[in-house]
């Protein structure tokens, strides 16, 4: 599909077993991202059938008075986008949007994430994802590399995977917000800073927002993840996008940011 930017709109069993290895809410934290256990589980719904629709049918039934040209943003990302065992409404990126719109923010959050995928699969579906919409989004969310990091995939090749999706994503005049991981110190200390550079040295480099290890708010509350113990549950997904939400706000295009009077 031609992109008009003149309409802007804004083994399985052994890989599970590594998660005991992490040890502590560090290691909870971690095993979060690693989606390649959930994407072989069982799912409500096959998450790749709906990445890149919007998440506008999951909004509150109450109506929230909304201001300002709509704001386009893409999540793309793994099965914390796609959100692996929950109702579509409460993903990141449908909650996202809600927390957008009761800050008076007209905003119009597509959900992009897939279960399982790396930054080699998260590259390969890319374009397409960006030709499939029917607008060219102001903002991308970018949050891969938890599936990378579980297998040991090179940190060179993930941050070259992220690097060429924050290069595609700029050129269409999109701003990009890059949704940080780290490695936990039982990968060794090589591999750990090799990984852990990742994202802060993207960020510098293309000049994206970071947040920086954007899980860590669940990694003491045991309560607030599924029995699988990777998965935030619905009210894990609440508190992070809380905790997020300003950073991606202030990441917004200024032109389409948050009215005056919506703190």
């Amino acid at each position: 599909m031609e992109q008009d930017t003149s309409k802007k709109r804004v083994g399985r069993s052994s890989i599970c077993q590594m998660q005991s290895a992490f040890g502590g809410a560090l290691a909870l934290v971690m095993s979060l991202t690693l989606a390649a256990c959930g994407s072989e589980a069982p799912v409500g719904q096959d998450q790749s059938q709906n990445a890149g629709q919007s998440t506008s049918g999951s909004l509150a039934d109450a109506e929230i008075p909304i201001m300002g040209p709509e704001t386009g943003i893409l999540a793309f990302g793994d099965s914390l986008f796609a959100g692996y065992n929950v109702d579509p409404k409460d993903s990141y990126p449908a909650k996202l949007q809600n927390a957008l719109r009761a800050k008076g923010i007209n905003a119009q959050v597509s959900n992009a994430g897939v279960s399982g995928d790396t930054s080699a699969a998260g590259l390969q579906r890319f374009e397409f994802t960006l030709n499939g919409q029917d607008y060219t989004p102001d903002l991308l969310i970018l949050e891969l590399g938890g599936n990378d990091l579980l297998r040991q995939i090179s940190p060179e090749q993930t941050r070259a995977n992220l690097a060429a999706m924050i290069e595609a994503a700029q050129e269409r005049g999109m701003d990009v917000v890059l949704m940080g991981m780290r490695a936990p110190p039982n990968y060794g200390p090589e591999y750990q800073a090799d990984f852990d550079s990742i994202y802060p040295d993207l960020a510098a480099e293309y000049g994206a927002a970071l947040i920086p290890f954007w899980v860590e708010p669940v990694a003491a509350r045991p309560d607030l993840i599924q029995q699988d113990r990777i998965h935030p549950t619905a009210d894990g997904i609440e508190v992070l996008v809380a905790d997020t939400l300003d950073e991606i706000v202030a990441a917004m295009p200024e032109s389409l940011g948050a009215p005056a009077n919506s703190n």
